[in-house]
């Protein structure tokens, strides 16, 4: 009988990188521990709960490891030495350009993961609509600077332009995933980043 070769051991780093792309690319609840499983080598459902204890761990910590990787595009929000302008002009066009890449899924995977949810993973929604609130926290946090060093006037609608960048920011994800190619998507940034320079003018 001939010999079979030694199964592959099993790497927590690769399996979790695995589901993050599962996840992003399909979503939390449409991703099954088949899938999973498959995507990590075919290994038993008794390793899988071993390793991840739950299919809502795993999720969890491939967000994690989303924030740590492809996410930290978004971190010029939170930058406090790059100038208001540029932290959000920044993230916004880092953030296009790796959603828009092909070495990975479409879009964003904070964004698109859990958009819709059954009533009984509701939590899952709130956890990642919190994930969200941060950028939008950090942007809130630029615009409020520019107003305090004089970049922008104190009559600006604060809250009017959080919503106007946020709204753009969470707008990529669909747009990557009908295909609108990152130069489309630099191009309406530079658009969008005029209106701070006209506020900016008006309080020159």
């Amino acid at each position: 009988m001939p010999r079979t070769g030694r199964p592959r051991a099993f790497n927590r780093d690769e399996a979790v990188l695995a589901a993050m792309f599962l996840f992003w690319e399909h979503g939390f609840e449409s991703t099954s521990l088949a899938q999973l499983r498959a995507a990590m080598g075919h290994i038993s459902a008794a390793s899988f709960y071993a390793a991840f204890e739950s299919k809502e761990a795993l999720f969890r910590e491939t967000v994690e490891r989303y924030k740590a990787t492809y996410g930290q595009v978004m971190e010029s929000f939170h930058d406090q030495r790059l100038a208001p302008k540029a932290a959000i002009e920044q993230g916004l066009r880092r953030s296009a350009r790796m959603q828009t890449e092909g070495s990975h899924p479409l879009g964003c995977l904070v964004v698109l993961s859990g958009i819709s949810c059954s009533p009984e993973n509701q939590h899952i929604q709130e956890m990642l609509a919190k994930e969200r609130e941060k950028n939008r926290d950090g942007i809130k946090d630029c615009i409020e600077r520019a107003v305090a060093n004089g970049e922008l006037p104190d009559t600006v609608d604060v809250p009017m332009l959080v919503t106007l960048f946020n709204t753009f920011l969470l707008g990529i994800s669909t747009q990557a995933r009908d295909g609108i190619p990152f130069k489309q998507i630099d191009a309406a940034i530079t658009q969008l980043m005029s209106i701070w320079d006209a506020l900016s003018r008006k309080n020159g």
